[in-house]
């Protein structure tokens, strides 16, 4: 299977569902963010704290798996010079749609976050990355060429799941049962029985990784990166069984020296 591909399909399917993460930022929120009155969300819960930031006007910045019609409209509305990199088109639509709605110049790109290779070197100064590594099969490529498109002195700001979240049968998870099944690093693609794959198949679900820590944190530093910001954050669905015991996901700034 070409997951790339598949996932694409995938996330265009959840577009088409109206999930929380394609539901498109209004014009109050954008005539805010006009103002200086804005935030965004690398996780489900928590704000991104604006010290992460710094003053984004005319800032160069990359929202990388981010579309959905959320953070990168918000961006170009304070005044940031914003591309919209993903891999689903429908995602891509929906930054549109803002765009248009509000007259906000907004530049959309269709492709692998792990192959940046159309930007040159150093042509960012922040790039914003929610949650979306858990459909990418290897990350530290991505981590590679964040660290060569952005400037020095530029920030990688990350949302990712806590790998302990994947120890954890799925589908029972989905019943509101935590059942220990999976070793860790997890892979749908290859830990799963057929019929569980064909079971995802069948309803359009993307295929998901864990990644380690390791090859999170650690290969953001491998790849030359200093480590300046961490939180954790929860789910923001208390039908979760996990949501009971721990934090299911990680925030980090991540700055180019």
């Amino acid at each position: 299977m070409d997951i790339l591909k598949y996932n694409s399909a995938a996330w265009d399917g959840y577009v088409e569902r109206s999930i929380e993460w394609s539901i498109p930022v209004s014009s109050e929120e954008i005539e805010r963010a006009r103002k200086g009155d804005w935030e965004v969300v690398l996780t489900p819960i928590k704000v991104v704290p604006h010290d992460w930031f710094g003053d984004i006007g005319g800032k160069d910045i990359l929202c990388l798996a981010s579309g959905g019609g959320q953070q990168a409209p918000i961006f170009v509305a304070a005044g940031a010079n914003v591309i919209s990199f993903d891999n689903s088109a429908k995602q891509l639509e929906k930054d549109r749609l803002v765009a248009e709605r509000e007259g906000l110049n907004l530049r959309l790109e269709k492709g692998d976050a792990a192959d940046l290779s159309r930007f040159a070197d150093k042509s960012f100064d922040l790039i914003f990355h929610p949650c979306s590594n858990c459909f990418m099969e290897e990350i530290l490529p991505v981590w590679r060429e964040c660290f060569r498109v952005l400037r020095h002195g530029g920030s990688l700001l990350s949302g990712f799941n806590n790998p302990f979240v994947y120890i954890f049968d799925r589908f029972a998870e989905e019943r509101g049962i935590l059942e220990l099944r999976h070793k860790l690093p997890y892979s749908d693609s290859k830990d799963l029985t057929e019929a569980e794959k064909n079971e995802l198949i069948k309803n359009k679900d993307a295929f998901e990784f864990s990644h380690t820590l390791d090859t999170q944190i650690g290969g953001q530093i491998g790849a030359g990166f200093l480590i300046a910001g961490f939180y954790e954050d929860w789910w923001n669905d208390e039908s979760r069984p996990l949501n009971k015991f721990a934090p299911s996901f990680i925030a980090t700034k991540a700055v180019r020296p």
